[in-house]
């Protein structure tokens, strides 16, 4: 059951991701329009990520989460594009960066220096079974979101290619 929490805590989530799209993508020097459209499409991807991990109508992996949420912001990223005469990537990749899995490879990278310095055969095992089971969400969710991102950019091409260029100059008279 959907409560006030739930609906809160996804609003919050979106809201998060939100302003560290906007501070990704600073970086890269993009037009003040792209800014909000990054933030937006964060919110919406990042809250939809959140809504399909923690529903109980879909138990998705986060792999699976991810990658829905990453085509979502592909395919809002296409009529943005469009709509200012931008490339599409140019808020989409910002947007996507929240969702890089840090956690995960963090817990990776941790659970091999443990494995390094265990004596306890036990524990070596356990260590080595953690860096291979963070190491290979880390891997899956990462090309979950570059896929995601990818697929509306090849399926809507004409689309995306013409979002930066004006019509008048694609037709020769």
């Amino acid at each position: 059951m959907i409560d006030y929490e739930f609906i809160q805590a996804i609003i919050y989530d979106g809201l998060f991701a939100a302003v560290a799209a906007i501070g990704f993508a600073i970086i890269s020097n993009p037009p003040r329009k792209a800014l909000a459209i990054s933030a937006f499409l964060a919110a919406v991807g990042h809250g939809l990520r959140y809504f399909l991990l923690h529903t109980e109508m879909f138990t998705m992996d986060i792999a699976t989460a991810s990658f829905c949420a990453a085509v979502s912001i592909g395919l809002l990223a296409i009529p943005f594009a469009k709509f200012i005469h931008c490339p599409a990537e140019v808020f989409s990749f910002p947007s996507l960066l929240p969702m890089i899995p840090g956690m995960f490879a963090y817990k990776s990278i941790l659970a091999l220096t443990k494995f390094m310095q265990s004596t306890d055969q036990t524990a070596s095992f356990n260590y080595i079974e953690q860096f291979f089971r963070n190491g290979i969400t880390t891997i899956f969710v990462l090309f979950a979101l570059v896929v995601g991102a990818a697929i509306p950019v090849f399926i809507f091409h004409r689309q995306s290619f013409t979002a930066t260029r004006f019509i008048d100059k694609l037709v020769k008279k």
